[in-house]
């Protein structure tokens, strides 16, 4: 028997959702836009991932501490699982996924292959993302402002040190 024979049989109208409803939104992601229903509950990490497939953002801790989640929102850095999708509407987002020019990888990307800055790579997006940003905003002159500016990305294999130096030699390469 459904709810709303129940209803029915007792007399009373079927109980209506309270909930708020889904809403058609279209996100600007990576210079192209997507249409998707969203719950409003929804973040930014569930739409990428679930909605659109997109899945080169990786979903760790989903409480915002690990940064496995990173991308850019109008170019800063957000946790996508603490981002409601409904508020990246009309702005711009950027995913792992955009961050190459087609088949050429940015020097960030070539520079954590190179200095095998990624043991199991689960983290790796995140900490690209964070280390391009990083480096563009100048806090990459120091293995400690490195290590500071990137400290919201956890790396659970512990390759620091290799990061540091992908860090470096993609700094080295961007500032020429």
């Amino acid at each position: 028997m459904t709810i709303d024979q129940s209803a029915q049989r007792a007399g009373t109208e079927p109980a209506q959702f309270l909930g708020p409803s889904p809403t058609m939104i279209t996100l600007r992601i990576n210079g192209r836009d997507y249409y998707t229903v969203v719950e409003p509950r929804t973040s930014l990490l569930d739409a990428l991932r679930e909605r659109l497939q997109l899945t080169g953002t990786k979903k760790g801790c989903d409480q915002g501490g690990c940064g496995a989640c990173t991308v850019w929102i109008d170019d800063r850095r957000v946790l996508s699982c603490l981002t409601l999708a409904l508020s990246a509407e009309g702005r711009e987002v950027t995913t792992i996924e955009g961050v190459a020019d087609g088949d050429e990888l940015h020097p960030v990307q070539r520079a954590f292959i190179e200095c095998d800055g990624f043991q199991c790579g689960y983290c790796t997006p995140g900490q690209i993302m964070s280390a391009i940003k990083c480096i563009e905003e100048g806090h990459a002159e120091r293995d400690e402002d490195i290590a500071e500016w990137m400290s919201g990305n956890i790396c659970r294999c512990a390759a620091y040190q290799n990061i540091r130096e992908a860090v470096r030699r993609a700094r080295d390469e961007m500032n020429g």
